[in-house]
């Protein structure tokens, strides 16, 4: 009896930690195909990238509070009549692009949490951009990214409009 409650005990211990593991993965599949799409758009030659040039468009790739800043100062900028903040792509760190070579990881940072680390080339020249995921509902969303600057300095989106 006393070899059957601890078999049992194995047993269970496993199937729960074998679902635990595969909600992980499945977490970090999503995740990836999410960001793999973004990046997608983006490869080739003449390759149209992705338009967010709307609150709604924004809302697809990006989580609410961020969205928010981006359509503030897009108004305030208006009103101005001067360029916005976000004047480039902020998915390539650039106005124009030809990329290539993308690589796309992704690990979890905490629950509904995860970076994605994408290496790319533009122009022939390599470029890494780290992006900070969160999951709203059973959507992932951008809620920072990081781009890597010319002698080693990073900036990030969030950063950009705290100045």
């Amino acid at each position: 009896m006393h070899t059957r409650r601890i078999a049992l005990f194995i047993a269970c211990t496993f199937a729960t930690f074998g679902l635990w593991a595969t909600r992980v993965v499945a977490a970090d599949s999503a995740a990836t195909v999410f960001v793999t799409k973004i990046y997608h758009a983006y490869k080739g030659k003449n390759s149209k990238g992705i338009l967010i040039d709307t609150e709604a468009a924004l809302r697809r790739y990006f989580e609410p509070s961020v969205v928010a800043m981006i359509v503030k100062d897009e108004k305030a900028a208006a009103r101005r009549h001067e360029v916005p903040t976000l004047d480039g792509d902020p998915f390539i760190d650039a106005q124009d692009w030809e990329i290539s070579a993308i690589e796309v990881a992704v690990s979890d940072a905490s629950a509904g949490k995860a970076t994605a680390t994408v290496n790319f080339k533009n122009f022939d020249e390599p470029k890494k951009v780290v992006l900070d995921l969160v999951k709203l509902k059973s959507d992932w969303r951008i809620a920072d990214i990081t781009w890597q600057r010319d002698g080693g300095e990073t900036e990030t989106l969030r950063g950009l409009f705290k100045h």
